[in-house]
Parts: C-alpha cells; structure tokens; sequence
C-alpha cells in the first residue's frame, strides 16, 4: 500500500479543500495511507537559508521524502494556487539537485463553490508538479463544486453518488500511484 502524502492549498479554519481531503482520505482508506503534510509554517523561500536551514523546512523535506506520492488539494486564489502552495513546491524542490518531488506520482483536486470549482487552479498545480518532475494524473480530473449540501455535518461527503466518484478516483489513482 501507498503511503500519500496530502498537502491542502489552505490555511482556513473550516476549508472546504480540507474537508475534501479528509473526506477522499476516508473513501479510500483502504487503497493507500494517506498521510497529511502541513505547509503553513514554511518561512518564505530564500535560497540563502539553506546554509543554517529552518527547522520547517527540514522536517518537511523529511515528510516528503518518507511518503510514496501525493495529493494535492487545492484552492483557486485569482485563477492560480495560493502563493504558499508555491512556497512549498520551492522548498521541496531545493537545493540544486536534491528535489523531493522527483519521480513521485500525484495527484491534484480542488473543492470550490465557485462554478469553476477550481479547476484553473489544478490546471496550474498539475503544469508545476509535472515541471518538477513528478508523474502527475491526468484523469479522472476532480473539480468539486461545493454547496452548503455537499458535506454532512460529520464532515463526510453528504450524497452517495459523489462518494461512489470519489471512490472511484481513488481507485484510479491508487492503481496509477502503484505504477512508480
């Protein structure tokens, strides 16, 4: 079994990504160990940190070097992933040569309750992730629009048949994630 690392593209208190990624972490249990990956507390990249670097940053390489592939779960900020998804990409990527991304598979989606449902953000997120070098899924895509129904006030996914898409998601990308 995969070991998936989640990164959610938010800091909010009550975020419907996060929730999404709890739900989808649930739904499939049983195909991979997800494993969340927090990113909030990452100082701004300087390259010039690597000499004595932060104690954030070198706890999370360590958590993205121990995990299989990931996740990515991800708002639309001004058509684009929030700057410290960003952030985080940079840090994992660095210094020269030791990217943690490398040859990992992943994942992308985004919860919104926008029409669009993020689906410009993961277009970016998957665009980044395949420029680092990991092995990004293409399909199913998952864009979610979420309404004040789309949760249940337990945090679960609220209607069957979008349990049973995001089950299916999930075998796919545990079956593609198997392939690395």
């Amino acid at each position: 079994m995969k070991k998936i690392g989640v990164i959610v593209g938010s800091l909010r208190e009550g975020s419907l990504n996060r929730k999404l990624a709890e739900a989808v972490a649930g739904i499939g249990t049983d195909l991979m160990a997800f494993s969340p990956i927090e990113i909030g507390a990452l100082p701004h990249y300087n390259d010039d940190l690597w000499s004595d670097p932060p104690a954030d940053v070198t706890a999370f390489k360590a958590e993205i070097d121990a995990v299989d592939g990931f996740l990515f779960v991800v708002p639309e900020y001004n058509r684009n992933i929030p700057g410290f998804v960003a952030n985080a990409l940079d840090w994992g990527s660095r210094p020269w040569g030791k990217s943690t991304w490398v040859g990992k598979p992943a994942a992308v989606m985004s919860a919104s309750p926008g029409a669009i449902s993020g689906a410009v953000a993961a277009q970016h997120m998957r665009m980044r992730g395949v420029a680092l070098g990991m092995h990004v899924m293409g399909y199913p895509e998952v864009y979610m629009r979420t309404d004040g129904e789309f949760f249940s006030e337990t945090g679960e996914i609220a209607k069957e048949d979008t349990q049973k898409f995001l089950r299916d998601w999930a075998e796919s990308f545990a079956a593609f994630a198997e392939k690395f």
